[in-house]
């Protein structure tokens, strides 16, 4: 059945999307296919995940291929109204660190791209109180995207340069690919997985809006920073589509027992 109940126990979170939540769901890349694919042969059991973190959606609405059900939660209520309904997802508002689940009874977690802004010990606390033995937990991310070599270093400037110094310390661990975070689970490696997308310069432009960066740089200025590169994107980008690549980098670990490669 299809879930999108928008309740919430949630407590103070730093919300940096609420105000984009519609923008964000129009305009965030997908995760592929393959991931989910291959996170469900993996898993000892396909009855519960739980994706944390959802905002609208993207993962969530994967998973639920391969699980029979699926928990969705996000801090953020907007995002929650704005997720993309799918059968087998329950969406609940809800912090990273208390998702109200029982004891024991998810065989997958999953954070797509989200993780850098919780409070990473209480939520690895909440996972392994909530998994299964044997369960596992993904988080993942991107940071930069590939698309054309007259086209990538616009979109690197406009990073580091129009936006960076509104980004929040963080992303630091972001641009760590987080491999600096103490991660209490038994780790294991994973295949390289990328999103992709084909998109207009104004996909583009949509999406570099979303960022959270852009959001305090409007905030601040009364102003779309992206106004300071649309002209030099666009003339560089040319029209129609091009495809857009983000290589992801993934965390993967169970509960003891160990899964195996």
């Amino acid at each position: 059945m299809d879930h999108k109940a928008v309740q919430s126990n949630s407590t103070h979170f730093d919300d940096r999307f609420s105000q984009q939540a519609a923008a964000y769901a129009r305009h965030r890349p997908a995760y592929p296919d393959s991931l989910f694919e291959w996170l469900s042969t993996i898993s000892r059991s396909r009855k519960l995940a739980w994706d944390c973190a959802t905002g609208s959606g993207q993962a969530a609405i994967s998973l639920c291929k391969h699980f029979e059900h699926v928990l969705a939660t996000d801090a953020s209520a907007s995002q929650i109204a704005n997720a993309i309904s799918c059968e087998g997802v329950e969406y609940r508002a809800a912090p990273a660190e208390s998702s109200g689940l029982q004891d024991g009874s998810v065989s997958l977690i999953t954070v797509a791209s989200a993780l850098h802004w919780f409070n990473i010990p209480a939520f690895f606390a909440e996972a392994r109180r909530v998994l299964c033995p044997g369960g596992i937990i993904a988080v993942w991310g991107y940071r930069e995207c590939e698309v054309a070599p007259q086209i990538d270093p616009i979109l690197q400037r406009y990073q580091d340069e129009v936006v960076g110094p509104y980004w929040s310390p963080k992303i630091r661990i972001v641009a760590e690919k987080y491999r600096t975070i103490a991660f209490p689970f038994q780790e294991r490696s994973a295949p390289a997985f990328s999103a992709t997308a084909m998109w207009t310069s104004e996909d583009m432009l949509g999406y570099l809006n979303t960022w959270s960066a852009s959001q305090a740089f409007l905030n601040a200025h009364k102003e779309r920073p992206t106004d300071r590169i649309a002209a030099e994107l666009q003339l560089a980008w040319g029209t129609g589509q091009r495809r857009v690549e983000w290589p992801l980098f993934i965390r993967i670990g169970s509960l003891s027992p160990a899964i195996t490669d």
